[in-house]
């Protein structure tokens, strides 16, 4: 393995965690979640030789991560037989199963996802990186949008949240 490769590898495994959690939030089902987590893996090794630190790198890999994830849902919805065919290469582990855990608390996480992943694709993007803690000003370097954007949408977003039925 070569030094970019090794920079690469360690940095997927620091960063594991936030890929899957995007992830998470665009699927319903978890080869879904290892679909998307092996297409954004991809796209993060196309990008990295060229990624040039301006930012912190995992505000680049949760920008790559949610628009890899809006790719691919648009394209499912544009022609759900075709979703990801021919994936059949070696897949990387994750060492995480959000679907096998049955608590309470994850029945309320649960209850929390199903709403969410009713929401546009660039709604619940928003709501990933807030539910994460980022603050307001990188989440709107992540997303595109501007600082007191992101403050109205998630203001916006917690009403339509609100409002929904747990259907």
């Amino acid at each position: 393995m070569n030094a970019l490769e090794q920079k690469f590898a360690q940095t997927v495994k620091e960063q594991k965690s936030t890929i899957y959690t995007v992830c998470y939030m665009f699927s319903k089902d978890a080869d879904e979640v290892n679909d998307l987590f092996q297409e954004t893996l991809i796209n993060l090794w196309k990008g990295f030789e060229s990624f040039e630190n301006r930012s912190d790198v995992r505000t680049w890999i949760y920008r790559v991560a949610l628009n890899t994830c809006i790719s691919v849902d648009r394209k499912k919805r544009r022609n759900p037989l075709s979703f990801l065919k021919g994936k059949d290469e070696q897949r990387l582990s994750m060492g995480i199963n959000l679907f096998e855990d049955r608590d309470e608390d994850t029945r309320q996480v649960d209850m929390l996802h199903k709403r969410i992943a009713k929401l546009q694709p660039f709604d619940r993007a928003i709501v990933l990186l807030w539910l994460e803690n980022l603050p307001y000003e990188e989440i709107g370097q992540i997303v595109g949008i501007s600082t007191k954007n992101v403050s109205v949408r998630l203001f916006r977003i917690r009403e339509q949240l609100k409002n929904m039925s747990n259907d």
